[in-house]
């Protein structure tokens, strides 16, 4: 699309407005407008919240914009695997949402990586940490930086005195190194990165699998012993259900509490903003992305709550009590850990499901109204992962989409070229 081609912001913004009364639609909540206002450009392009900066994935690569702390944006982009032509496979139903829960975790370790790498300076301090202490890092001496960081100088790291008039300055044996260099070194490491990850996947297991098992067992007991429906441990499934929910939103909410992550989070409105101006065929600017709601229909967390939500159905069909019985599993402990390794197997299964119903068809129908009523638990969920950005949180964004749209536009540009190269050649010599 041109430029020319491009609609205006009036033009867009009459056109959402346009089922529903416009002055009502002002006051409408962030709720009802990423529903009604899902614009009519659709869009694969995910992304992930870092620590002072986006991550965005496209169908070909992914891109990181971070926020150094001089104030700069740092940008790195790197391919998928899966967008690779002999991995089309993994595009296929059901495998792409497996595909998609695994890529997501693996990718967010690498991209918070390359963040932990850009964000912090020699002295640990952000960008915002040092606009919040009142100094601006770009035009700043090492000496004001340091003061702001509350770190005291070594007399080797001071600037030397000046030189008395019409003396020679001495110079040194060696120079000192340019400060650029201690600027962003450091991050997690492969192996730091590595441990990382297993540490993260055995915390979520612990908490939001593990410990929701445990704690059923103790109101309702094992899960061949509590009362069942028609043979069906229903009540058991649904109140290990219920409680990952439940323990599930409660760390969403604790871990809101941090600075950090409240900072984060409003990476995360800015993701949303930033692709809703896309779908709208908006030219990508703060001005233009700030109008849109913090909500989005293919949120991460609305797929999440969906995993939850499909894994009570998953579990209550799986028939774990003859299992266990015909393989006599003893009671306690053992048993426990059976549960728990059939429901980690059957994972991927409720993974490719919920994908396929959040991001497949309920981000295709965004107007139905089931699509309202099936989402509405994650949409609630997005209130407490979203915050109002600020323009230099949108300029993160901005820039990372660009990256994957640019790379998205090429890979078009090729495939087209491709197409016409064969069907030249298949035409029949004059």
């Amino acid at each position: 699309m041109t430029s020319a081609d491009k609609p205006t912001l009036e033009e867009c913004q009459g056109a959402c407005l346009a089922p529903a009364d416009q002055a009502g639609a002002k006051q409408a909540s962030d709720l009802s407008r990423a529903f009604s206002e899902d614009g009519a450009r659709k869009t694969h392009v995910g992304g992930q919240a870092l620590l002072e900066g986006i991550m965005m994935r496209g169908k070909y690569n992914w891109a990181v914009a971070v926020r150094a702390a001089d104030g700069s944006v740092y940008l790195e982009e790197h391919d998928l695997a899966s967008g690779r032509p002999k991995n089309s496979w993994m595009n296929k139903p059901l495998i792409r949402g497996c595909r998609a829960m695994v890529e997501s975790l693996a990718l967010g370790f690498k991209a918070l990586e390359v963040a932990s790498s850009h964000a912090f300076d020699e002295f640990d301090m952000t960008y915002q940490a040092y606009r919040e202490a009142g100094v601006d890092p770009s035009t700043a001496t090492r000496a004001e930086r340091a003061r702001a960081a509350e770190v005291e100088l070594e007399e080797s790291d001071k600037p030397a005195a000046p030189a008395p008039e019409g003396a020679e300055a001495a110079s040194p044996a060696e120079p000192p190194a340019p400060e650029s260099e201690s600027v962003g070194e450091g991050g997690l490491g492969k192996v730091a990165m590595t441990l990382s990850m297993v540490g993260g996947v055995a915390l979520a297991v612990a908490l939001f699998m593990a410990a929701p098992l445990f704690l059923t067992n103790l109101l309702v007991g094992e899960i061949d012993s509590s009362p069942t429906v028609g043979g069906v441990p229903l009540l058991w499934n649904v109140v290990n259900g219920a409680l990952r929910v439940v323990i599930f939103v409660l760390y969403l909410w604790l871990i809101g509490r941090m600075k950090d992550i409240k900072r984060m989070y409003g990476y995360h409105g800015a993701e949303h903003k930033t692709i809703h101006c896309f779908e709208h065929g908006l030219e990508l600017t703060p001005e233009n992305a700030r109008q849109f709601p913090c909500l989005h229909v293919r949120c991460g967390t609305a797929f999440l709550i969906m995993v939850l939500i499909i894994a009570i159905l998953v579990y209550t069909v799986i028939p774990i009590n003859p299992l266990l019985a015909s393989l006599g599993v003893p009671a306690g402990l053992p048993k426990s850990l059976m549960v728990l390794g059939i429901h980690l197997l059957f994972l991927p299964v409720i993974a490719g499901v919920s994908y396929e119903i959040t991001v497949r068809w309920a981000g295709s129908h965004p107007e139905s109204p089931l699509v309202k009523v099936i989402l509405w638990p994650g949409m609630q969920m997005q209130y407490l992962t979203t915050s109002e950005p600020d323009d230099e949180q949108l300029e993160c964004a901005i820039a990372a989409m660009k990256l994957v749209l640019e790379r998205e536009e090429r890979e078009a540009a090729a495939a087209e070229a491709a197409e016409a190269a064969a069907a030249k050649g298949a035409e029949p010599a004059a």
